[in-house]
């Protein structure tokens, strides 16, 4: 192969590996839904509607997992899932299905809203909204548990360091408190 021609298909494979990169979110082995934001570049919109008719046709829990493209934090919890992958998809499979939101670091708390049917609410009224009256900032990675009808199944820590041991996740799918 010529010197150009092993360059141009380096430089392609590179851009390839940067966009996998870009795009990684919860591993692929616990079967996540990936959500595109609507509304961009203005607000980041994610509509859970597509979630909740699927959790109540298939008789399941939704885990959905706020992350952005550029923390360091959310890739450390990725690489724990992907990790224990053997111990924990069994316990996801069974009742939970997960729902990936990708955002980025430079998304914050007024530019984020999500939808449920012809409601919007901007991330603090989500939050009350879900019943959580806590004034907490806008951390990466969050999760939410929520029932088939979109209520919440439990208050759920976030940030840096939450849930990264098998046993810590385990009691979050069954919802220990």
């Amino acid at each position: 192969m010529n010197t150009r021609r092993g360059l141009l298909l380096l430089a392609a494979g590179a851009a390839l590996a940067g966009r996998a990169r870009a795009a990684a979110g919860f591993p692929a082995r616990y079967a996540p839904t990936a959500v595109a934001p609507a509304g961009l570049p203005q607000r980041y919109e994610f509509d859970l509607t597509p979630a909740l008719e699927r959790a109540r046709r298939e008789k399941k829990r939704l885990y959905v997992y706020l992350n952005a493209s550029d923390c360091p934090f959310c890739r450390k919890y990725e690489a724990f899932l992907e990790k224990s992958a053997g111990e924990l998809v069994p316990h996801f499979a069974k009742e939970w299905l997960v729902y990936d939101l990708r955002a980025n670091l430079s998304v914050q708390a007024d530019r984020l809203w999500f939808r449920v049917g012809d409601k919007a609410w901007p991330y603090k009224e989500f939050m009350r909204h879900l019943g959580d009256e806590r004034e907490r900032q806008l951390v990466y990675p969050s999760v939410w548990l929520l029932d088939a009808q979109g209520r919440p199944l439990m208050q759920m820590p976030a940030g840096t360091g939450t849930f990264e041991t098998v046993p810590e996740q385990l009691e979050i799918l069954r919802l220990e408190q």
